[in-house]
């Protein structure tokens, strides 16, 4: 363990960590995995970005201790004040590598999905689309599993909802006219509407979305950690689906399928809180002369445009809005992650030919 050159850097969000080790795994480089988790106040809390571990358990961490390594890849906020600390610790020696929304601090790579308005710039992979898979083999598990669902009327629309979310709403009464546009669409097209439910749906729209739906639609009200979630059953089995905008995850997952693909916006938030959100955004847009005085060449902090990402996952083919005839989406293709793999490796020192030796050091 003491000869350790490539640390991956974890939480406990599962998402997030499986974006860190496609990546990881697509650079070939020997990754040592380092997971540390938040403590209580900070699991949802976000603390301010700098070099600090005040945020985690270290209790229930693995030990971040020297010898410290060439290089940390990483994905998230939290996360990334650990690997500044790390950078600290080791002389200001250690590169780091972040996946995500670009970050105030000296990261040496930054790996940007689509949702994120930033500006070109050195140190920048754009990505085509966030990283962010189902697991095949878990997808084909789910296939026995969920074998009943392949017995529902056809077409079987799976409808895979989020939550309220800056800058979205989605109470009981969003959740009920997401209900009357599914009815809509049962009554004209037929078939089985099976809806699922998230950890951010919240129980009000929850009750309030099965209520409305009543008999129409088979219904899955999450629970954490329950083993009949029929997610990846859906996945495998459903012919189309609608997904709610709030959640890039689902609508990446889905359109990674090769599945039809239609995405079904939730409003704006009209508090003051969201509208300065708003606001803040366009002010930051790199896109606008404003926006590139204020952030320079990375913003300090890069804002989130889900509308513009829905544009995108059309002009590319990969989904329709809701409302819009389903159509069969175009293929996805994962260039720009061998682009963002060769970055990796060349701030590792690494070239693709010396990832085998790299590979045999790292076990000698």
């Amino acid at each position: 363990m003491s000869g350790e050159r490539f640390w991956l850097l974890l939480s406990d969000k599962l998402g997030d960590n499986a974006q860190a080790r496609v990546l990881a795994a697509a650079s070939g480089l020997p990754f040592a995995e380092k997971r540390i988790l938040m403590r209580p106040e900070y699991v949802l809390g976000k603390p301010r970005c700098r070099p600090s571990l005040h945020h985690v358990d270290l209790a229930r961490s693995d030990p971040l201790e020297p010898p410290w390594p060439d290089l940390v890849l990483t994905i998230g906020r939290r996360c990334a004040m650990a690997a500044l600390w790390i950078r600290e610790r080791s002389g200001g020696r250690t590169r780091i590598a972040l996946i995500g929304r670009p970050r105030p601090g000296p990261f040496d790579l930054m790996v940007v999905p689509p949702q994120y308005r930033v500006a070109e710039g050195p140190g920048i992979v754009r990505l085509e689309l966030p990283l962010m898979r189902a697991d095949p083999a878990k997808v084909e598990e789910a296939r026995g599993r969920f074998s009943h669902l392949a017995d529902l009327p056809r077409p079987l629309t799976a409808v895979l909802v989020g939550g309220a979310t800056r800058p979205f709403r989605f109470g009981a009464r969003e959740a009920r006219a997401l209900a009357a546009d599914l009815l809509t669409l049962k009554a004209r097209e037929g078939g089985t509407l099976y809806v699922t439910t998230s950890r951010r749906t919240g129980e009000a729209a929850a009750g309030a979305l099965e209520e409305a739906l009543g008999g129409a639609a088979q219904v899955y009200r999450f629970r954490p950690g329950a083993p009949d979630n029929p997610y990846l059953g859906l996945l495998a089995h459903a012919d189309r689906f609608v997904v709610t905008g709030d959640s890039v995850s689902m609508m990446v997952e889905v359109a990674r399928l090769g599945r039809p693909l239609a995405i079904r916006p939730l409003p704006l938030r009209r508090d003051p809180l969201g509208l300065a959100d708003r606001l803040l955004a366009r002010l930051r847009d790199p896109a606008r002369p404003l926006g590139r005085i204020l952030s320079g060449t990375v913003p300090v902090s890069a804002p989130r445009d889900l509308a513009a990402f829905w544009d995108y996952l059309r002009a590319r083919g990969l989904a329709v809005m809701f409302g819009e005839p389903f159509r069969p989406p175009a293929p996805v293709r994962d260039a720009d992650l061998e682009r963002a793999a060769a970055e990796l490796r060349r701030l590792a020192g690494v070239p693709a030919h010396g990832v085998v030796a790299a590979r045999a050091e790292e076990r000698s």
